[in-house]
């Protein structure tokens, strides 16, 4: 059965809109797993336009379930990973302009350099998940670079226009799942997924876990966070 990785940065990003002290990322992580979260995700971007070392610092010592870092493969990011040994790290593309991430990472393109950072965090003891497009030549190359896992990035699912399109992105989705699996690759999804559209996803077999934030944080500013991390978990339950 899938599980619920429960991303945080958002509370982070209402705290620094007005570079204060609350909402704390940290209290929401606590109230999410105890609301039936499996995980907590953050993202320490290196503009640290949200998530703050502070915030990383504190959180790899209270959360109690998987702690989940995404973070681009850059040396700065990989040191900083090493030395505070999350669970996992998932090695995520950055861009300082975008709203939010863009697309997967290319491993294709950059398949020494993500190999290194792979192997890098490997020796820390860290597992190592990477976010890609549901694409067969990204996957296999996933596979060469010796990472544990792949996480699905589902944003041109979420964005799909029309039926037709959402269907088509469904497939290369289920496609890459498969194509995941026989590579022995665990598989995570996650990118726009809400309360709508994880349905279909949360009916396949073979996704271990959806990392899920803005949406549940959207919900949380009406029905409060402890319902709104109930009410997704339900979901990819039933």
């Amino acid at each position: 059965m899938a599980k619920l990785g429960l991303n945080v940065d958002h509370f982070a990003t209402v705290r620094q809109a007005r570079l204060g002290a609350e909402p704390d990322p940290v209290i929401a992580a606590a109230m999410g797993e105890l609301a039936g979260a499996e995980g907590i995700t953050i993202h320490l971007r290196e503009d640290r336009r949200h998530i703050q070392d502070r915030d990383l610092e504190i959180m790899r010592k209270t959360v109690k379930t998987k702690f989940n870092l995404e973070m681009a493969p850059s040396v700065e990011m990989v040191d900083i990973a090493c030395r505070v040994k999350p669970d996992q790290c998932t090695l995520v593309p950055e861009n300082r302009e975008e709203l939010t991430t863009e697309g997967g990472l290319d491993v294709v393109a950059h398949l020494v350099g993500i190999s290194l950072s792979v192997n890098t965090l490997h020796a820390a003891g860290i597992k190592v998940s990477l976010f890609i497009d549901p694409s067969p030549d990204q996957i296999n190359a996933s596979y060469m670079t010796d990472a544990d896992a792949i996480e699905i990035h589902t944003g041109r699912y979420a964005d799909a226009q029309d039926e037709k399109a959402r269907q088509q992105e469904l497939e290369a989705i289920r496609d890459a799942i498969v194509l995941g699996h026989k590579q022995g690759l665990t598989v995570h999804a996650g990118h726009g997924l809400n309360y709508v559209n994880i349905i279909p996803l949360a009916r396949f077999s073979g996704i271990e876990e959806f990392n899920i934030g803005h949406s549940i944080v959207a919900r949380a500013m009406y029905v409060g966070l402890d319902q709104a991390v109930r009410d997704m978990v339900r979901l990819i339950r039933q």
